[in-house]
């Protein structure tokens, strides 16, 4: 078994981070200066050809884009340990759903808001409009992910997996870089405090 992970800090790559550290599995990290253009060499174009982190080799196999990198570490890892369910389980489908409504839905909303309002991006690329809209639609799945957690601690129940780390990752620091209030959320705050509490995720948080 060998994994390499290539990364670049405060990047989508904290979700893998996150998740390797919690599955607990040997990997070499190899960090890309995205500024100095790392991502555009060609021995790492040759691996990933759109050039961008997250990117892992697995046993000699490159993988990219961080929802396929969770479901092959998922699969591969995480069953044994309990962080994914069994391939081919009702609970796998449920966790395929909210791992994908995660990074497309609620990341491509939240995303939609900075740029039109964050110092991330520059002024003249904000539009007033463009933030309210989705604002409006990033507010409506946070409830949607406040009530699936009503009654129950994880996404997918008793269990934390790697769904609960992959959305916290990117709303423990998303949700405070675009100070969002999400105080009427009390099932969400719940949960993201539960899972910001994890070791395996402290350490990761600190390296991003």
């Amino acid at each position: 078994m060998s994994i390499t992970f290539y990364y670049s800090p405060q990047s989508s790559a904290g979700r893998i981070l996150v998740s390797l550290a919690e599955l607990g599995v040997p990997y070499e990290g190899v960090r890309l200066d995205l500024r100095a253009g790392d991502q555009r060499k060609p021995e790492f174009l040759a691996i990933n050809p759109n050039g961008k982190v997250p990117t892992v080799v697995i046993d000699g196999t490159p993988v990219f884009e961080s929802v396929a990198i969770q479901i092959a570490l998922g699969e591969r890892y995480g069953v044994q340990k309990g962080l994914w369910p069994a391939p081919g389980s009702p609970e796998q489908l449920t966790a395929l759903s909210w791992l994908v409504w995660g990074q497309v839905s609620l990341t491509g909303a939240l995303f939609r808001y900075m740029a039109n309002t964050s110092d991330y991006f520059p002024k003249e690329m904000h539009h007033e409009k463009q933030a309210e809209h989705a604002l409006a639609e990033l507010r409506g799945l946070l409830r949607i992910l406040d009530d699936r957690l009503a009654g129950r601690p994880y996404v997918l129940g008793e269990r934390c997996t790697l769904v609960d780390l992959d959305l916290a990752a990117m709303l423990g620091w998303g949700l405070m870089a675009a100070k969002i209030d999400y105080a009427e959320q009390k099932n969400l705050q719940g949960w993201l405090g539960r899972i910001m509490e994890r070791p395996a995720i402290k350490a990761a948080m600190a390296q991003t």
